[in-house]
C-alpha cells in the first residue's frame, strides 16, 4: 500500500498492463510527439518573420507585429488548440490498438519524434515564415486600395501578416488532428474568433480613450481588413503555406504508408460499412446469453429422460399415428398394423392402474388363471 501511495499510477491486475501499454501508453507517446512538432513549427513560423523583417529595417530591433500580438500569440491565440490536440488526439481507436500490437513499435524505436522529425518541423516553420513575410510584401507593392492609394503604412502590413499567421497555424493544426471532438472544434475556431475580437477591440476608440499611450493605432484593423485586396493576399498566403505540406503528407501516405496509415484506413472503411454488422452481432450475443441464462435456471429434463417414459410414449404415439395414416390394402401396412396392435395392447396393460390386478397381468397369465 505504501508503494501504491508513493507511485504515480498503479493497477490491480497484470491483465490491465496490456491496455495500459498498447492503448494509453501509445496514445500518450503519439500525442506528445505531435504536440512538440506542432509547437516548434508554429513558434519558428512566428519568430523568424522578425528575421526577414530585419533586412528591411536595418536590424534595428523593430518588431513587425504589434506588441500586444506578440504577448498574446502563445498565451491565447494558439495555446488552447495545441492543448486539445495533446489531450484528446488519437490516430486509431482502442480496439484497433489492441488488435494490432505492432502499432506499439514506433514508440520503442523512437520514430515519431527524433532529430530528423525536429529538422523537418524546423524546415516547415522556416519556410512558412519566409512565405508569410515575402508574399504580402510583394503583393502590397502591386496592390492598391479601392480609392487608388497604396498600402504604405507599417501597421497594415503587420495586421495582414498577423492575421495570416493565426489562420495558417489554425488550419495546420486542423490538418494534423486525427480525432476531432467538441473540445477541438471549440478551441480551434474559438481561438480565431477571439483573435478578431481582441484585434478590433485593441484598435478601437474606447481603449484609446482609456489608454492612449498603449493603444495608439485607432481603426487600423478595420481599415486594413475592410479591403478586398487584403483578404485576397491572406487567402493566397494561406494556400501557399498549407498546400505543400498537404501534398507531402498525401504522397507519404499513398507511397510510403506505414502500419498506422493502413489501420486508420481500415478503421475508416469499417466505420462507413460496419454499423449494421456490429448491431447484428450484438443482437445474436444478447439472445444467446438470455437463452442460456433462462435454460440454466429451469428444471431439467434429466429425470424424465432416465426413466424412459418419454421415449416409450413417443414410440407408442408415433406408432398409433402411423396406424391411422397407413393404407390397409398394402401388405406392408398390414404388417405394421399387426405390430401396432400388439404394442398398443401392451401399452394399455402397462399404463393400467396398479389396483387392477387383472389388467396388469399378461395375456399368457390370464389364460393360465
Amino acid at each position: 500500500m505504501q508503494a501504491v501511495l508513493a507511485s504515480d499510477y498503479s493497477f490491480a491486475q497484470f491483465q490491465y498492463l496490456r491496455r495500459l501499454l498498447l492503448v494509453h501508453g501509445r496514445w500518450s507517446y503519439f500525442r506528445m510527439c505531435n504536440f512538440l512538432g506542432y509547437f516548434f513549427y508554429k513558434n519558428f513560423a512566428f519568430t523568424l518573420v522578425h528575421f526577414w523583417y530585419g533586412f528591411f529595417c536595418g536590424f534595428s530591433a523593430q518588431a513587425v507585429y504589434d506588441q500586444w500580438f506578440i504577448t498574446l500569440f502563445n498565451i491565447i491565440y494558439t495555446s488552447l488548440p495545441v492543448l486539445a490536440m495533446g489531450l484528446f488526439d488519437q490516430d486509431v481507436n482502442d480496439q484497433n490498438s489492441l488488435r494490432y500490437p505492432s502499432l506499439y513499435k514506433p514508440g520503442q524505436q523512437n520514430l515519431l519524434f527524433n532529430k530528423r522529425q525536429f529538422f523537418l518541423c524546423t524546415l516547415q516553420g522556416v519556410t512558412t515564415s519566409f512565405l508569410l513575410f515575402f508574399i504580402p510584401y510583394g503583393a502590397f507593392s502591386a496592390v492598391v486600395k479601392e480609392d487608388g492609394s497604396n498600402f504604405s503604412d507599417q501597421q497594415t502590413f503587420a495586421v495582414t501578416i498577423a492575421t495570416t499567421l493565426v489562420i495558417v497555424v489554425s488550419v495546420q493544426i486542423g490538418l494534423d488532428t486525427h480525432y476531432w471532438t467538441a473540445v477541438n472544434h471549440l478551441f480551434v475556431w474559438g481561438s480565431l474568433i477571439v483573435y478578431f475580437a481582441i484585434l478590433f477591440s485593441m484598435q478601437s476608440y474606447g481603449l484609446f480613450g482609456l489608454f492612449p499611450n498603449n493603444f495608439p493605432f485607432i481603426g487600423a484593423a478595420y481599415n486594413c481588413l475592410s479591403e478586398k485586396g487584403v483578404w485576397l493576399v491572406i487567402l493566397l498566403t494561406t494556400t501557399v503555406c498549407v498546400v505543400p505540406g498537404l501534398v507531402v503528407s498525401f504522397l507519404k501516405v499513398d507511397l510510403f504508408s506505414t502500419l498506422t496509415d493502413k489501420v486508420r484506413y481500415l478503421q475508416q472503411s469499417r466505420k462507413r460499412h460496419g454499423p449494421q454488422e456490429q448491431s447484428l452481432r450484438r443482437v445474436r450475443r444478447t439472445s444467446s446469453r438470455r437463452s442460456g441464462y433462462a435454460f440454466s435456471h429451469q428444471q431439467g429434463y434429466g429425470e424424465l429422460i432416465t426413466s424412459g417414459k418419454n421415449m416409450r410414449r413417443s414410440t407408442v404415439s408415433s406408432a398409433c399415428s402411423l396406424e391411422k395414416t397407413t393404407n390397409g390394402s398394402n401388405w406392408i401396412g398390414n404388417v405394421l398394423k399387426r405390430k401396432n396392435e400388439v404394442s398398443c395392447s401392451s401399452q394399455e396393460f402397462i399404463a393400467a392402474p396398479e389396483g387392477n390386478s387383472s389388467a396388469t397381468k399378461t395375456p399368457r397369465q390370464q389364460r393360465t388363471d
